[in-house]
C-alpha cells in the first residue's frame, strides 16, 4: 500500500487510538473511544476495568457495527460539530455516562442510544426527532438530549433496560437552546451548549440567537438541482449570535436567567458545575469582551441567577482562552493567567486564588484535571516542542513525566490518570492508565492499535536564527549527501497551533515527501504557542508580515547549516492559515519562492470569523489598516499589496478549495483567484466538490497529496548533483 492511500485510510494514523477518556467517580473503571483496528473508522465503546490487585482488565462495551444504523444519516448539528471537532472517524464518536460510568448515551445516525453497564443493555430511545449530544445526569435517571434547536429530556421510569419516555424541556421558535454557537465551537474550545448539576436536579443551557447574524450559503455547483444551505456565519465586524444563560429545574419547569453585563462581555466561553467543599452546587461561568482584552470570571446563584465576580483578567492584546481554566480546588479558584513580569518573553502560570504558583519560565498549556492530591496542568519550559504532565499539591510543582522528549496529553480525575505520550523514536504513542491500589501505583497501558507508518521519520530538530525559530529539516532516507535539493516549507505558520513538536507522528507526511526528492523544513514562527505571551502576541494587528518574515528567515540560516539547500528552488505549501501563507509568500516574496500550495487559504480577513479575527486584528472598521496589510485582496476584491511578478520571479500558485467547506468559505480562493486573473497573474485552480474543511474523503485525501508531489517535481524538479 502506498504512503499516501495508508494515511488516508488510517485517517492520519489515527484510527486505533484510545481516545476520549471517562473516569468513573470511584476511580475503578475507565470509558475510552477506540476503532477495532488502524483501519476501521468505525469508533467503539471501551472499558478498562482496574483492580486492587494492580490488574486491569479492557472490555468492548458497545460495539458500534452491532447497532443497524445508518451512521451518514447526521443531524446537521452533529456534522457540525465532527467538523468542527475535525472528527474523520465513524460509529461512536462522542458519547457522555453519569457519575459512576453506570449509564452510557450516545446517538448513532440520529437515534438516541442508552447502555446501562449493569445489564449490558443497548436500549435504543424514541425521541422528538434526530438527536444530538445527549447526556446522562449524574445520578443516570434521565438523559437530555438535543433535537432540532430544542432541549429534550428523556425520563426512564422503567429502568435503563426499558425505552422511555421524551419530553421536550426548552423548545422556542427561531431560537436554539444548549447548542454551542459557531464561534465558540470552532475558536473558543467550548463544545457544549448545556451542563447538568451535580444534584441531578437542575441544567445550565445556553439560549442562542442567531437571528441577527449574516446568513450565507453553502452550495454544491456539481448538483446545481440541490437548494443552497443556509449557513449563520459571523464575519470580522459582523453581528454574533446573541447567546445567553439559564439555569432549568427538571422538577417544576422553573427558568432563571443568569445575569451579567452581556452588552460589554457577551462572549460565553466557559461554564461548569461542580460541588464546594460545604457540598451545595456551584455554578461557574468565564465571559469575555468582544476584543477579548478582558475577562471576567464570574460565580453565579443558580436560584436568582445573580452573579459575582471572582476575577479579571485583562491584557493589551488579547486574554488567552486555557483549556481547563477555570477550575476549582477545593474552594480555591484556579486559572491560568499570561504573566509578562516573568522573564523577556513572560510566563503562562497557574494561578490559584490570585497567586501565581509556578515558575518564572513554565508556559501551562492546560489544566487537565484537579482532584484530591491537586492540580494538574501539562506545561512546556525552556523548549516548546515538549510537552509534559505535572501536578500541584500546594506545596510546589512535580513532574509526573519526562524528562526525554514528548508530547505529553492527559485526563485525571478521581486518583486516575490517562497519560497519552508521543515521542520522535516511538511510530505509535503509548496510552497509559495510573492508578492507586493497596500496594501503592499501578498502571496498566491501553492497547493501542494505530498502523504503523510505512514511512520512518527522521527530522532533524534545530533552531535557526537569531530568533532560535524551532524547526525540523527532513531529507530524503536514500539521500547520500551529494546533491542540491529543491527545497519545500511545509509550515501552519500561524497563531494558535505548532507543527515542530516532540512527535514522530508530525513529520511521517514531511518525511515521506522528502523521500520524494525534496528537502522539507517545518518552521514555527512568532505567534506560535509554547513560548509565552510576549512572543504569541509579535502577530497582533498584522497578520502577515512577521509570519512571512520568520519563514523566510528560517530557509535562509537552514542552508547556511545544510549547503545544499537550493535556494533558487524554494516552494511551500500549507492548508488553512498555512494556506494562506503559502499564497502570501508567493505573492509577496517572489524573489525567493518559486512553488506555493494554497489549500483553503484565508484570503480576505474580512471574509473570516469575528472571535478568531478580531482577536488578533481589531475589526475592519475600527483597524482598517490591520486588514489591508494582511489580507491578499482588498476590500473590492482586487489584488491586495504585492511585489510585480516579472521575468524570472514568476512563482507557479497553486489554489485548492472545498466546495463544502463552512470555516474557510470557497469564496476566498474565488476571490484570489478571479483577483490574479484580473491582474495577469498565473496560477492553478483546483475546487474539490463536496470537500469541506478537513478534507476526509479517503480518495480525495489520497489523491491530494499524490497531485501535490507532482506539482512541485513539475516546478522545482528533483536532486541535483551538488556540482
Amino acid at each position: 500500500m502506498s504512503f499516501p492511500r495508508q494515511l488516508a485510510r488510517t485517517r492520519r494514523f489515527t484510527l486505533g487510538l484510545p481516545r476520549a477518556a471517562t473516569i468513573a467517580a470511584d476511580g475503578r473503571r475507565v470509558a475510552y473511544l477506540r476503532t477495532a483496528t488502524g483501519e476501521d473508522p468505525v469508533t467503539s465503546l471501551w472499558e478498562v476495568i482496574l483492580h486492587d490487585d494492580g490488574t486491569a482488565a479492557e472490555e468492548l462495551v458497545v460495539d458500534a457495527g452491532t447497532l443497524a444504523v445508518d451512521d451518514e444519516a447526521l443531524p446537521d448539528a452533529e456534522r457540525a460539530r465532527r467538523e468542527r471537532a475535525r472528527e474523520q472517524a465513524a460509529g461512536i464518536t462522542s458519547y457522555a455516562a453519569d457519575r459512576a460510568l453506570g449509564l452510557y448515551a450516545f446517538a448513532l445516525g440520529g437515534v438516541l442510544f442508552t447502555h446501562d453497564r449493569d445489564s449490558g443493555t443497548t436500549v435504543a430511545h424514541p425521541a422528538a426527532g434526530p438527536v444530538f449530544d445527549p447526556r446522562p445526569s449524574p445520578d443516570g435517571r434521565r438523559v437530555a438530549y438535543l433535537s432540532g434547536d430544542g432541549l429534550h429530556i428523556l425520563e426512564l421510569p422503567g429502568g435503563p433496560t426499558q425505552p422511555g419516555i421524551t419530553r421536550p424541556l426548552l423548545v422556542e421558535e427561531q431560537v436554539s437552546w444548549g447548542r454551542a454557537e459557531f464561534v465558540a465551537a470552532e475558536e473558543m474550545g467550548r463544545t457544549r451548549g448545556y451542563w447538568w448539576a451535580p444534584d441531578g436536579e437542575r441544567l445550565a443551557v445556553t439560549r442562542v440567537d442567531e437571528s441577527e447574524v449574516a446568513s450565507w450559503h453553502i452550495a454544491d455547483p456539481a448538483a446545481p438541482w440541490t437548494a443552497p444551505r443556509e449557513h449563520r456565519y459571523p464575519a470580522a465586524g459582523g453581528t454574533d449570535a446573541d447567546v445567553r444563560l439559564a439555569v432549568v429545574s427538571l422538577q417544576d419547569g422553573r427558568r432563571v436567567d443568569v445575569a451579567w453585563d452581556r452588552e460589554q462581555l457577551p462572549y460565553l466561553t466557559r461554564v461548569a458545575w461542580d460541588t464546594d467543599p460545604g457540598g451545595a452546587d456551584r455554578l461557574i461561568l468565564q465571559v469575555q469582551r468582544r476584543d477579548q482584552a478582558t475577562v471576567e470570571v464570574r460565580r453565579a446563584d443558580p436560584v436568582s441567577g445573580r452573579t459575582e465576580v471572582l476575577c479579571t483578567l485583562t491584557d493589551d492584546a488579547w486574554v488567552e482562552l486555557v483549556n481547563g481554566s477555570p477550575s476549582w480546588s477545593g474552594a480555591a479558584l484556579v486559572t491560568v493567567e499570561d504573566l509578562d513580569a516573568h522573564g523577556e518573553v513572560g510566563s503562562r502560570a497557574l494561578v490559584v486564588d490570585g497567586r501565581p504558583v509556578t515558575p518564572p519560565g513554565i508556559q501551562v498549556r492546560s489544566i487537565v484535571g484537579v482532584d484530591e492530591d491537586g492540580v494538574y496542568v501539562t506545561v512546556s519550559s525552556d523548549d516548546p516542542t515538549v510537552i509534559h504532565l505535572h501536578r500541584w499539591d500546594g506545596q510546589g510543582l512535580t513532574a509526573l513525566t519526562g524528562p526525554e522528549p514528548a508530547i505529553v496529553g492527559a485526563t485525571v480525575a478521581s486518583g486516575v490518570r490517562i497519560v497519552t505520550t508521543s515521542t520522535l523514536d516511538q511510530a505509535r504513542p503509548q496510552v497509559r492508565v495510573h492508578w492507586t491500589t493497596t500496594d501503592g501505583e499501578a498502571t496498566h497501558d491501553l492497547e493501542v492499535v494505530t498502523q504503523l507508518p510505512s514511512v520512518t521519520a527522521r527530522p532533524r530538530m534545530l533552531e535557526l536564527g537569531e530568533r532560535g525559530l524551532r524547526a525540523a529539516l527532513l531529507l530524503p532516507t536514500d539521500d547520500d549527501g551529494t546533491s542540491r535539493l529543491p527545497v519545500l516549507l511545509d509550515p501552519y505558520g500561524g497563531p494558535h497551533a505548532q507543527r515542530v513538536v516532540a512527535s514522530h507522528g508530525a513529520f511521517v507526511t514531511p518525511q515521506w515527501i522528502a523521500d520524494q526528492g525534496f528537502a522539507v523544513l517545518v518552521v514555527d514562527g512568532r505567534g506560535s504557542p509554547g513560548r509565552g505571551p510576549r512572543w504569541e502576541r509579535a502577530v497582533h494587528g498584522d497578520l502577515a508580515t512577521v509570519p512571512l518574515a520568520d519563514q523566510r528567515d528560517a530557509v535562509m540560516a537552514a542552508a547556511d547549516l545544510e549547503p545544499r539547500l537550493d535556494l533558487a528552488r524554494v516552494g511551500i505549501r500549507g492548508w488553512s492559515f498555512g494556506g494562506y501563507l503559502a499564497a502570501l509568500a508567493a505573492l509577496r516574496a517572489p524573489d525567493l519562492f518559486r512553488a506555493a500550495i494554497a489549500g483553503a487559504p484565508v484570503t480576505d480577513w474580512r471574509l473570516y470569523d469575528t472571535h478568531y479575527t478580531e482577536r488578533y486584528l481589531g475589526t475592519p472598521a475600527a483597524a482598517p489598516e490591520a486588514y489591508e496589510v494582511s489580507s491578499l485582496v482588498d476590500a473590492d476584491a482586487g489584488l491586495g499589496p504585492a511585489a510585480p511578478w516579472t521575468g524570472e520571479q514568476t512563482p507557479e500558485l497553486l489554489l485548492i478549495h472545498g466546495l463544502a467547506d463552512d470555516n474557510v468559505v470557497a469564496a476566498h480562493a474565488l476571490r484570489l483567484s478571479s483577483a490574479l486573473l484580473t491582474d495577469g497573474r498565473r496560477h492553478r485552480f483546483l475546487p474539490l466538490s463536496g470537500v469541506t474543511h478537513m478534507t476526509p474523503q479517503d480518495v480525495v485525501a489520497e489523491r491530494l497529496l499524490e497531485l501535490q508531489v507532482r506539482f512541485l517535481r513539475q516546478v522545482l524538479g528533483g536532486p541535483v548533483p551538488a556540482s
